[in-house]
């Protein structure tokens, strides 16, 4: 199982790419792990370059699915109108599983299945820290209850 963790921060999507093989995780590198889109980038073009880009990097490193974590639509934590653009732009990708995880959702996960190393450990990069945990948590929930 080959995840992609994705957090979403500003005009910012922050990667992190995560396998499951045996029981084993393992940290794989990527080329790219943040994708920018200044605020210039909530015009077409700049989208669909995105969204080709985005594919093409998961196509390249064979990602079987993407977990995003929910983000408000309003409220102190609520995410940009670019932000909300760039998951829209993902989540429409062809043929790649993507999926939603609430904070709730990601604290239960974390509860019952902790991360078994310290972060700091992990050789990523602090930035990628919330796209590390939401792969995880995808792949314990996939893991644990497949069904879903």
């Amino acid at each position: 199982m080959r995840t992609c963790g994705v957090e979403i921060a500003g005009s910012e999507v922050l990667l992190c790419l995560l396998t499951k093989e045996n029981d084993v995780f393992d940290i794989r590198d990527i080329r790219q792990t943040r994708f920018t889109l200044g605020n210039v980038g909530l015009d077409t073009q700049d989208m669909q370059k995105f969204q080709f880009d985005f594919a093409k990097l998961m196509q390249d490193y064979q990602v079987d699915s993407v977990a995003i974590r929910q983000r408000m639509p309003k409220g102190k934590f609520a995410g940009s109108a670019t932000g909300f653009k760039m998951e829209a732009a993902i989540q429409l990708i062809a043929d790649l599983d993507v999926r939603l995880l609430s904070t709730t959702e990601v604290k239960e996960q974390l509860k019952r299945n902790p991360v078994p190393i310290d972060f700091a450990d992990t050789g990523l990069k602090k930035f990628q820290e919330n796209a590390f945990i939401n792969a995880y948590v995808y792949i314990q929930k996939k893991t644990y209850r497949p069904e879903e």
